[in-house]
């Protein structure tokens, strides 16, 4: 038997050490391959020889080949290496028939010289590709994270980066604990004082936990803004190297030679997109304790499951027995924390200290008691037949989650203090924990379950509906499923505000002269650096702003993470007017104008790059739609946004309104509360008034079409300006079967009229036997046509385009009954006016079209640089048609071009986003689902071309549009 070995390279770190770093799945993604040709990533290798960067380049390390040996010389013997370890996998891949033993042989034997060609790929790779192969080893990164396509750009691993998120749980696997993941922000997106908030924690733990110079760190604004991603990277080399990294098993880098090219980190800041959202799958490898609370609720209610053996098991009868089953367990575990926690805590605990831990489990535990002889009644005497009213007659009942989602956290912050602050209390705790489950849960860990049950209701009744027959039986499991959806996506609401309480707690004690609480303005929109001039001042000043939904905080920077409030900026009293400037590329020339109601000023509000300034306008127009909503006086009421301090439920679709704080709107005056979506629905407010609580904006008066005073005429028969008209008259006007003339001199006696051809636009004379009077027909049906929108506003069009290519459109019809244009140009959206008078429509004085669809369809083939000169555009793709171009998003860059596709959905109701994240639904919209990650209760989907999240609760899944 011949085994051939690759000889062994002159490394610092043996090549055993590599095997570790190998990844698994290439290993045995290589290994099962049948093709005879060697991996791709070694053809890549061979083929482009050139990156070993010699001649008159400096290569870094060369110490790792000979030192004598000239680089064509190196590049030729390290070509050699190669092709021979390739010959040795192909031998290994099919070896003649063998003993098991000698098997084994050739198994290792290909391993260890797919390791050593997977080590000098790497040995040869660019500094940040070594940098992303260590990220992917210590769990950081997906293995298929774009950074590892063809094509890969280091800008590309600088974005993955920049929040700060991943390098905290970078330091977390290769030593648990170093950062406590509640001090940082998760889910920042790309809010500038959050991200670098996660990176200076980041950066302190690499000084307190591994012992990292201040002088090896990067500074915050070198990875934000990507000015210095050079010294990031060395900052995250030396931290490979470091003592505590090399303990847990990684491999650091460099490893060997690379690529000493510096030119390609210089400029990053200009490629860095700021309005790109990063994948979901980014964040797998994020610790979530949802995840740790899901694993201990399963662990409790593991129930008995039938053999397999068993033949005609009835689903059905499985799925009551699971319900039933699982709400003993559960009711179990909420008497097992009253007995053998709450009871013994009692003379160790202040009052208030047992009222902050333990908050109201005592209420669940009885309603839970309740539930359970009420679901075991239904199972056993009436056959579950009336199941369903079981869980709506409970709904209200269970409404005393939300208060106990939104303080658990800090019951189980208050547990780890206690514990750490007062011994006898942490031995009291594990005492209890001993008793109560022989020390398999603590408390902490038990209160997290709570929070798992009300999430699973749905999921339980989804799967005994599925199996349910009776078409009566399965329409009332869906309103009871309803109901629990209902109810566990208002949880998911307050965890999720929870999280924004956060959020606005780190921006108020950032403000150090900030004496109102930020959390009555609403929900945070967006922050950062911009420039800022008041009509009062006429000179720019650098501010850093933060956008609430009913202000905008202008402050001072400060040292570190501290401002200094400088004004505040109600929205209430503005408007936005977009401006664009000559010098559009140039950094710092985009802006738009706050203009003051009452004339009493503004803001011009700078931004560094157009897509920023598009991102923040966006924002100001949903705080302002938010403020003030189309329909806030729809009915004779007078909505405003308002937080709830009960559990309230909207009155037009009875469904609950979520979240803790500014749930949803009430009016003034009934006290009516209704969800954004619904307010044009609600009935009619039995207290009349003058409005004046809330702002509204008057609508400008659309203006008809010039009239000549003479009829409209359309021609029959085609003239081609022969015979030509009377000398003396002028020029002949040409004109085709079908155009539409306006008259401008024409006489009952004479054979020539003067007239426009509204089609073409030119005017001359025509013999008026070639015309007939024009009729107008009926506008016809236009929902089928894939750029008609219905009724619909600015505001949603806008929602509607933003983040599709130039030249999608969109045709709506206004409240009067006219209809407009709106388009995506330049980034921008853009709205056209359709003017229609005598059955003619036109978008300016120049042309006619005798019907809308007419209009549309001469545009898709012809510029709107006929009537617009700043418009050099086709209406190119309907807002509801797939676009040819796609814009960049991970999904669509993956490799083999397949974006991901997880089904689709129907949406049930309509749904009102609150922010640029999320999506705007209508009852009937078909959304593509494209991920189930993210916030619990959200999915992300795209509707007309438009990408967002969505309360899952409010669509039905598996429509088969998509499949």
């Amino acid at each position: 038997m011949e085994f051939v070995m690759l000889r062994p390279l002159c490394l610092e770190y043996p090549i055993t050490h590599f095997l570790f770093a190998v990844s698994p799945s290439n290993l045995q993604g290589h290994s099962t391959s049948q093709s005879d040709s060697p991996p791709l990533f070694v053809q890549s290798l061979l083929r482009d020889q050139g990156k070993l960067q010699g001649g008159g380049k400096k290569v870094a390390g060369l110490g790792m080949l000979h030192h004598q040996q000239s680089a064509k010389q190196q590049k030729r013997k390290l070509r050699d290496e190669v092709e021979k370890a390739v010959n040795t996998v192909q031998r290994c891949r099919h070896p003649p028939r063998k003993t098991a033993r000698e098997k084994i042989h050739y198994a290792r034997q290909e391993k260890s010289q797919r390791a050593q060609i997977l080590l000098l790929t790497r040995a040869q790779m660019e500094l940040w590709r070594q940098c992303a192969s260590w990220l992917i080893h210590c769990r950081v990164l997906p293995e298929n994270h774009r950074v590892t396509w063809e094509g890969a750009q280091v800008c590309d691993l600088a974005q993955a980066l920049r929040d700060g998120v991943l390098l905290c749980q970078l330091l977390n696997n290769l030593l648990p604990h170093a950062v406590n993941l509640r001090e940082i922000n998760l889910r920042p997106q790309m809010s500038q004082f959050l991200c670098l908030k996660n990176i200076r924690t980041f950066l302190g733990a690499c000084q307190e936990k591994f012992r990292l110079k201040k002088s090896e760190l990067f500074e915050a604004f070198d990875l934000f803004d990507v000015r210095d991603f050079a010294k990031v990277l060395s900052t995250l080399s030396l931290l490979s190297q470091s003592p505590v990294a090399l303990q847990s098993g990684a491999q650091p880098f460099p490893l060997g030679s690379y690529s000493a090219d510096d030119d390609i980190y210089n400029g990053l800041s200009d490629q860095i997109d700021d309005t790109v959202e990063e994948d979901d799958d980014l964040y797998d490898c994020v610790e979530d304790e949802e995840a740790e609370g899901d694993e201990i609720y399963e662990d409790l209610m593991r129930t008995e499951e039938p053999p397999e053996t068993r033949t005609g098991v009835d689903k059905r009868e499985c799925c009551l027995k699971e319900i039933q089953q699982t709400e003993e367990k559960y009711s179990e575990t909420l008497q097992s924390i009253l007995q053998h926690f709450m009871k013994p805590l009692v003379r160790f605990l202040q009052p208030q200290d047992m009222e902050n831990v333990f908050i109201n489990i005592k209420d669940l535990a009885d309603i839970h008691r309740n539930l359970l002889e009420q679901i075991q009644t239904s199972i056993i005497q009436f056959g579950a037949k009336t199941l369903h009213q079981v869980f709506l007659n409970n709904k209200e009942r269970l409404l005393l989650y939300g208060r106990y989602c939104s303080q658990v956290e800090a019951a189980t912050k208050l547990i780890d203090l206690l514990s750490c602050t007062r011994e006898d209390i942490r031995m009291k705790l594990e005492e209890c924990s001993k008793r109560a489950n022989s020390g398999r849960f603590s408390l902490r860990d038990l209160l997290m379950v709570p929070l798992q049950r009300v999430l699973k209701y749905p999921l339980l009744l989804q799967e005994l509906m599925k199996h349910t027959t009776d078409p009566t039986d399965k329409e009332n499991l869906h309103t009871a499923l309803d109901a629990m959806r209902d109810l566990a996506q208002c949880v998911n609401e307050v965890k999720r505000d929870n999280e924004i309480i956060r959020q606005i707690t780190s921006f108020q004690l950032s403000i150090e002269n900030m004496s109102e609480s930020l959390a009555l303005y609403g929900r945070p929109k967006i922050d950062g650096e911009l420039k800022i001039c008041s009509s009062e001042k006429k000179s720019k000043h650098d501010r850093y702003a933060f956008l609430f939904d009913k202000a905008m905080f202008v402050c001072k920077k400060k040292s570190g993470e501290l401002f200094e409030l400088k004004e505040t900026v109600d929205l209430q009293y503005y408007q936005i007017r977009d401006e664009s400037l000559g010098e559009r590329d140039k950094k710092w020339s985009h802006l738009f104008i706050l203009l003051d109601c009452y004339g009493r000023g503004g803001y011009d509000l700078f931004f560094k790059t157009r897509e920023l300034k598009k991102k923040w306008l966006e924002q100001f127009e949903m705080a302002i739609s938010n403020m003030c909503p189309e329909n806030a006086t729809a009915n004779n009421h007078d909505f405003q946004m308002h937080c709830f301090e009960e559990a309230s439920s909207c009155k037009a679709c009875s469904m609950l309104l979520r979240g803790i704080f500014f749930q949803g709107y009430q009016c003034t005056r009934c006290k009516m509360a209704a969800h954004k979506e619904c307010l044009g629905r609600v009935p009619a407010c039995g207290r009349s008034s003058d409005h004046s609580g809330t702002m509204r904006k008057p609508k400008p008066r659309a203006s008809a079409a010039p009239s000549t005073g003479f009829p409209k005429m359309e021609a029959f028969q085609d003239y081609l300006g022969l015979p030509p008209p009377p000398v003396g008259f002028g020029l002949a006007l040409p004109l085709s079967r079908g155009d539409v003339v306006e008259l401008t001199k024409a006489e009952a006696n004479m054979q020539w009229w003067e007239g426009r051809n509204l089609t073409s636009g030119q005017i001359g004379w025509f013999p008026n036997s070639k015309v007939q009077p024009y009729r107008s027909s009926p506008t016809p049906d236009l929902s089928a046509f894939n750029w008609f929108a219905g009724n619909m506003d600015r505001g949603e069009a806008k929602s509607l385009l933003t983040s599709r290519s130039d030249g999608t459109f969109l045709v709506r019809q206004k409240d009067g009954g006219e209809f407009a244009i709106s388009i995506m140009f330049n980034m921008d959206t853009r709205h056209i006016k359709i003017t229609s008078s005598d059955g003619l429509f036109r978008i300016n004085d120049k042309k006619a079209f005798k019907g809308l669809t007419e209009l549309i369809e001469y545009f898709q083939h012809n510029s709107l640089k006929e009537c617009f000169k700043d418009m050099d555009t086709t209406l190119r793709w309907g807002y509801k048609q797939a676009e040819q171009i796609a814009p960049y998003s991970p999904a669509n860059n993956a490799p083999g071009g397949n974006s991901r596709n997880m089904g689709a959905a129907r949406a049930r109701y309509d749904y009102s986003a609150r922010d640029r994240t999320e999506l705007n639904l209508r009852e009937g919209d078909t959304i593509k689902i494209l991920s189930k990650k993210g916030h619990s209760g959200w999915w992300k989907g795209e509707v007309y071309g438009r990408i967002g999240l969505f309360p899952s609760n409010y669509v039905d899944e598996d429509y088969s549009d998509y499949s």
